[in-house]
Parts: structure tokens; C-alpha cells; sequence
């Protein structure tokens, strides 16, 4: 798959030192990847695809300005939010994920490639939201299959600024998710925004849901650790 001409056809522009940064990082993915779980996804196609493309999508949702801060939670390996990093320079990263293997691969690659404005930090998403340096600091949180988005929001909403959005990457037709999540998102002080669907050059559709910060969150939320995923607030 050539993933400059790919990317192209969404608007986003990939040069061939953005190209060389991804396929060092792909790279790495798979060298890791034999050591420790990261990723099912292996072969290099499908990496192009499902990983890098897939996450570049979210540029689309228009909310990344010039200079954002963005957080992505349950990071994992990097998606969605490192090849979005990659591409856009401007953008201050910050990538947050509860296994401390996952956090040394993702600093070993920011490394690396050279990336600057961009961390990897050792937390539960839980307990990062309720930390005075992180709570309401961001002006886009992220996050790409790690939970369903009622849980998700108690996750991600806390980190995000008033007016700032949250972009949940979905999969194809989220509607009944969605249904599910509204009172959650309202009580994490949010508002869906958008649901915008993402079409990719195999046919794998999936969604961005957009969700503005409307008011701020409560004190009372994030819950304690493990009780979002028990009792998600449906």
C-alpha cells in the first residue's frame, strides 16, 4: 500500500521523511512486538493500514489545531496518536498507559526517531484523571480501541479543557455504544458533537466520535481504579 498517496486522499500530507519516521517505527513494532504483546497486526501492509492510515484519521475530525495539546489514553503501542504526532510536528504529545513495557517501548521510539514534544508517561487512566498536572490540561484527549465509550468517557473525559473534545476512534456503526454512553458523557461534563464515519482502501470502515467539553467533569470522577469498567454509568 503506498500510504503517501493514501494518506493524500484525506488530506494529509506525508512526506518522505514523515514516510522514513514511520517505517522506522514499524520497525520497531515488529522487533518489539516479538518480546512483548503489542500488536496482532505484523505484516507491513497491514501496519500501513490499520495502524498508521487508520490512526491518521484523526486528523479529520478538524479539532487538532496548530500547537494542541493531545493526550492519548491506553496508549498501548502508539495508536492513535504517535503517526498522528509524526506527521503533525506541532502537536504536544502526551501518551499515557498503565503497563510500564508499553511505556518503555513508546519512549524507546520517541527516542529514536527524535521526536520532540512528545512523552510517554506510567499511569491508570483513573488515577491520571484525578492528577493536578494532568486533569483539564489538554485540548484533545484521544483513544482507539481500549474500552466501551460510556467507560471510555469517565476515562478521558477529566483530562480535557473546558471546550476542548474528546475523538474516540469507533468501529463501524457505534449507534447502540453511543445510546449506551449519553449519560455518561453528560455527566463527565461533554456533548457529542459529531459522529463522522472513516472509510479505508480495503473497505474496513470505522468512526471518529467527536465530543465536546461543555462543563467540568465533577470532582467526584474519575472513580477509584477498576470501578469505570465494574459499574460504567449507563
Amino acid at each position: 500500500m503506498d500510504l503517501i498517496k493514501e494518506a493524500a486522499k484525506f488530506d494529509i500530507e506525508i512526506t518522505s521523511q514523515m514516510q522514513n519516521s514511520l517505517e522506522k517505527y514499524a520497525d520497531m513494532l515488529i522487533s518489539y512486538n516479538k518480546v512483548m504483546n503489542l500488536t496482532a497486526i505484523t505484516e507491513p501492509d497491514e501496519i500501513k493500514e490499520k495502524h498508521f492510515l487508520d490512526s491518521l484519521t484523526l486528523i479529520t475530525s478538524g479539532k487538532l489545531f496548530e500547537g494542541c495539546s493531545l493526550i492519548d489514553i491506553g496508549a498501548g503501542a502508539g495508536f492513535p496518536s504517535l503517526p498522528v504526532k509524526i506527521v503533525r510536528e506541532d502537536i504536544d504529545l502526551t501518551m499515557l498507559d498503565s503497563l510500564n513495557k508499553r511505556i518503555g517501548f513508546l519512549n524507546d521510539v520517541i527516542s529514536e526517531i527524535g521526536i520532540e514534544k512528545a512523552r510517554a508517561i506510567h499511569f491508570r487512566a483513573e488515577d491520571g484523571g484525578r492528577d493536578k498536572t494532568l486533569r483539564e490540561k489538554f485540548d484533545v484527549a484521544t483513544a482507539r480501541a481500549v474500552a466501551d465509550l460510556a467507560v471510555l468517557s469517565e476515562y478521558a473525559l477529566p483530562f480535557v479543557k473546558l471546550g476542548g473534545y474528546f475523538v474516540a476512534l469507533k468501529g463501524n456503526a457505534p449507534e447502540e455504544e453511543i445510546n449506551n454512553a449519553k449519560r455518561a458523557i453528560k455527566e463527565m461534563g461533554g456533548q457529542i458533537e459529531e459522529v463522522k464515519e472513516v472509510v479505508l482502501p480495503s473497505g474496513i470502515n470505522h468512526c471518529l466520535v467527536i465530543i465536546k467539553k461543555i462543563a467540568p467533569t465533577p470532582s467526584k470522577y474519575p472513580r477509584k481504579a477498576g470501578k469505570p469498567s465494574k459499574e460504567p454509568i449507563v
